[in-house]
């Protein structure tokens, strides 16, 4: 158990505050790793809450460990996420406002191994074909990382 699952104990459903980290990881091909999540049926990126004490790059790192099976060989910062548009309710009616640290990670290692409790696989997807029913909270991250992308790409042309 986890310390927002504690948390939830006390408040029930009702709307939390929860800041976390998300890693957006890229193969050598540039397609990005998404895991099939069971707690909403939507595909995410891998990431998760904070835990007390610990800081944002760690939870990046942790969470990508126990969600995929990857180690993170560098991590760089993207952007941080907050707001209206974090707002998200759970198929079982818990409320959260994330506030999201979000992370690149292109150097890695390790055999992909969803967590069976929280998803049921992971895939890597080219960045042209990403699956359709993207977890809502995710959406805004890898918008970001498109857009960044091709400004990228265009200023190099």
């Amino acid at each position: 158990m986890g310390y927002i699952m504690d948390l939830r104990k006390v408040v029930g459903t009702r709307p939390l505050i929860a800041a976390g980290s998300s890693v957006l990881l890229l193969d050598g091909m540039d397609r990005l790793l998404l895991q099939l999540r069971k707690d909403n049926g939507c595909w995410g990126l891998p990431g998760g809450s904070l835990e007390p004490g610990e800081s944002l790059e760690s939870t990046a790192l942790r969470e990508l460990k126990e969600e995929t099976g990857f180690h993170a060989e560098d991590l760089s910062f993207f952007k941080v996420y907050s707001g209206e548009q974090l707002y998200y309710k759970y198929p079982h009616g818990d409320e959260v406002y994330n506030v999201i640290a979000a992370y690149i990670c292109t150097k890695y290692h390790g055999t992909a191994e969803p967590d069976p409790e929280e998803a049921v696989k992971v895939e890597f997807f080219p960045l042209e074909q990403l699956p359709e029913n993207i977890s809502p909270p995710d959406k805004i991250v890898i918008s970001d990382l498109l857009k960044t992308k091709r400004a990228m790409h265009s200023s190099v042309l």
